[in-house]
Formats: structure tokens, C-alpha cells, sequence
């Protein structure tokens, strides 16, 4: 009875894109675009086991064990797990001290947490368009965009392949600015050598069901080699909650003491326990499941990059790409059709479910009444509404799965040339 509850509520979810893209439609699908990104088996089920029976659900052991463990494979001094990617960009800004007047820089391409969190302390984000192949912020246009406001720069690495870091890092350098990585979608990508999340000031990971790796369903973590940090980070995720100084019992004069960090006050951001236990096996697993998405994004590639108007991924030759995204994009003038054409018949056709990101984030309504114009970004909005499409990626894909995809984009290209003769 409640597998059946449970079925019959899937196709009602309350999470809206944040937890399924099916559509109820009538189109049968070969490859459906799947929002679970990695694997789980008995390893992960065994550890969330483990973890009921202790005593502390909450900021404990595995926590513990998990910041450590992450820390390492980061390269990174300090990590702090916290409930998602947004509440550890949430906590970056706060502790970089930004509020109203200040401007941060940002890439109008990623989810609208990472502008949210800027506009939730009373900042303005200001957009810089990116670099048309690797759809990453372009270090040329944050130049351009640098002013006496200015207090940090946020990236993010996009689709699994991180910024052109040096050049940025010299730009923050350059003018005394903060910046942070939002490593979402690049857990265990690197840049010359270097891990995602080690180059910034401040970097911040997602653990939601779509990522590379998973702590069922919602997680994140903060990393940073800046000790000074530390304390504000741990504080603003947790409540600003410390210990009394110079206690004698642990109950004089209360069992904890509250203060603000710099004027700010934090929330309830923190991770459970099971999560955490599920997280060290996504984490062990990580280069494996990583792997896989390259074995799979490069299938891909090969069976398509001969295809007339359409552009397969851009490996940067400097960076170690993880495809949590994989993004294809149509040249119509090339192709002879739009990419909403194409898509259709790749969709309604051929089976292969392709999904958009980002709406430049310019473009909604509630950034309108904050009295953003259009057109800010022609890159970025020539990249969302007329270019990408990103086809199902995941390690649970199936070599059939793989064939479905080359040979739907393949027959979907030729039909559309076809009709717009």
C-alpha cells in the first residue's frame, strides 16, 4: 500500500524542477532525463544504518569525519558540512561581510541561488557575460565590470568544468575583492592541477540529488584555506551558538553562550548524521562516478561531433571536467533549424528528453522589480534562449541508453535540415 502511495505521488511533486522535469505529456521516452546523478548500493545503505543506532544525530562523529575526509580531497585546510549549496553560499557572504551598497560580480548562467544569496543580505549583483564555449564567466568582462562597490567576485563552474581561475584570482588581487567558487556541479574537477573549491577564498558544493555525488537528496559543504574564517563559518551555520569562555561547570552560567559574527546573525544550517555517513561513501566513490560521467560525455562526443550545426562539449585543455552537465549546443544557421526545433523532434520524436539551463538570471520577474534592464548579458542569452540544451547525463546510463541518444540526435538533426529545406 504505501509503495503504491508512493508511486502515485511521484508524478505530484511538490518540488516542481528542484525534483523532477517529467511532463505528463504522452511521449514515450528511450532516455529521460533522471534526477539522481550518481549510485547508491548496500555501501550507502549499510553506513545510514550504522549512523541510527549512535547516539547523536546531528553534527557528530560522521560529520565530523566527513569535513576531514572532503577537506583532503579538496587540498583545503577547513571544510564545514552544511544543509545545501545555498545555505554555504548564504554563510560565504556573510562572512565576507557583504550587505547594502556592495556589488558582487556573478555569472548570469547557474541556478538563481547563487544571486539570491547576494540580494538576501541587501547587496546587487552585477553580471558579467561569459565565454561562449565553455559557458563559464568570462575573466575579460569581470574586468569590465569592477567599480568602488565592487567586494567580491562569485563563480561558477559550470557543467562540471571550472573557470579560468589565474586570471581571476590576479582581477580580485588586482582590486582587493573576495571570491567564492560555487563548485555545484565540480566536486573532484580541477584547474591546472588544482581542485575546485581550493583556488577561491571561500568555496561551496552541492550534495541534491541531481550532483555527481549525493547525501540523500540535499547536502552541502563550505572549504576554504583562510583560518580566519573559521570561526564566523562555524558560528553563522549553527546559530552563532559558542561556548561560554573560562567555564569552571559545563552548566555556569548556561550551556552556551550566543554572539553575532561581525553584526550578522547565522541559522539552523547544519547536517545529519546520516547524511554524512552517505556522503564518505559518495565521497570514496566520487573519482569512480566521475570517471564514468567522462566515459560517457565523450561516447557522446564521438558519436556526434560530426554533425553539422551542432556543438559538442569543450573540454578545456587545463581543466579536468566531470560532466554533470552535458550541454550541446545548435548553431542554426548552420544546422538549417532552431534549437526549440531541433529539441522538439529530439524529444517528441526521437525519445531523448533535453532539459535548459539557466535563464539568465536577469530575466526574472523578481530581478525586473529590482529594476534590471535586458540585454545585459548577449552572450548569455544568445547561450539559454537560442543555443544549449543539456542531454540526460548520469553514471547509471546504460550503453543502449548512449546509442539511443547519438542515434536520436543524429536522426533528429537530419529531420529538421530536411524539413527547413
Amino acid at each position: 500500500m504505501l509503495e503504491q502511495e508512493i508511486k502515485k505521488d511521484s508524478a505530484e511533486s511538490e518540488g516542481g524542477i528542484t525534483s523532477s522535469y517529467a511532463a505528463d505529456d504522452g511521449v514515450v521516452l528511450k532516455v529521460p532525463y533522471s534526477f539522481f546523478g550518481s549510485i547508491y548500493g548496500e555501501e550507502e545503505k549499510e553506513a545510514a544504518a550504522k549512523a541510527m543506532d549512535q547516539d547523536s544525530l546531528t553534527m557528530g562523529p560522521q560529520v565530523s569525519l566527513f569535513q576531514k575526509e572532503f577537506a583532503a580531497m579538496c587540498g583545503v585546510k577547513h571544510a564545514f558540512a552544511v544543509s545545501n549549496c545555498t545555505t554555504a553560499m548564504h554563510v560565504a557572504t556573510q562572512v565576507f561581510g557583504i550587505g547594502p551598497g556592495d556589488e558582487v560580480i556573478v555569472t548570469p548562467n547557474t541556478f538563481v541561488a547563487t544571486s539570491l544569496v547576494i540580494v538576501k543580505e541587501g547587496a546587487r549583483p552585477v553580471y558579467a557575460d561569459i565565454n561562449p564555449w565553455t559557458f563559464n564567466i568570462d575573466p575579460g568582462e569581470i574586468a569590465k565590470k569592477v567599480t568602488e562597490k565592487t567586494k567580491a567576485i562569485y563563480v561558477v563552474h559550470y557543467g562540471g568544468q571550472m573557470c579560468d581561475m589565474d586570471p581571476i584570482m590576479e582581477i580580485a588581487r588586482k582590486h582587493g575583492l573576495y571570491v567564492m567558487e560555487d563548485c555545484a556541479h565540480t566536486p573532484g574537477a580541477e584547474y591546472r592541477g588544482r581542485k575546485a573549491g581550493s583556488i577561491g577564498d571561500i568555496g561551496c558544493f552541492s550534495f541534491h540529488s541531481l550532483k555527481n555525488m549525493s547525501t540523500c537528496g540535499e547536502g552541502g559543504m563550505i572549504t576554504t584555506n583562510r583560518d580566519e574564517f573559521k570561526d564566523g563559518i562555524e558560528k553563522l551555520r549553527c546559530m552563532n551558538i559558542r561556548d561560554w569562555p573560562k567555564q569552571t561547570d559545563y552548566w555556569l552560567p548556561s550551556h552556551f553562550d550566543v554572539t553575532d559574527i561581525n553584526g550578522r546573525w547565522g541559522s539552523n544550517y547544519r547536517m545529519n548524521e546520516i547524511q554524512a555517513a552517505v556522503g564518505r561513501v559518495q565521497l570514496w566513490k566520487l573519482p569512480g562516478l566521475n570517471e564514468k560521467r567522462r566515459e560517457i560525455g565523450r561516447a557522446i562526443t564521438a558519436g556526434i561531433k560530426d554533425i553539422p550545426g551542432l556543438s559538442p562539449v569543450c573540454e578545456d585543455p587545463n581543466c579536468f571536467h566531470v560532466y554533470h552537465l552535458y550541454t550541446l549546443c545548435v548553431e542554426a544557421d548552420r544546422l538549417g533549424a532552431s534549437r526549440d526545433d531541433f529539441l522538439r523532434v529530439l524529444y517528441r520524436e526521437e525519445g531523448v528528453q533535453g532539459i535548459l539551463h539557466y535563464q539568465p538570471t536577469y530575466d526574472f520577474t523578481g530581478w525586473r522589480k529590482m529594476g534590471y534592464g535586458e540585454h545585459l548579458c548577449p552572450r548569455a542569452e544568445d547561450f539559454f534562449y537560442r543555443r544549449e540544451l543539456n542531454l540526460p547525463m548520469h553514471p547509471r546510463l546504460s550503453e543502449q541508453n548512449i546509442r539511443d541518444m547519438v542515434t536520436g540526435i543524429q536522426r533528429a538533426a537530419e529531420k529538421v535540415r530536411c524539413r527547413n529545406r
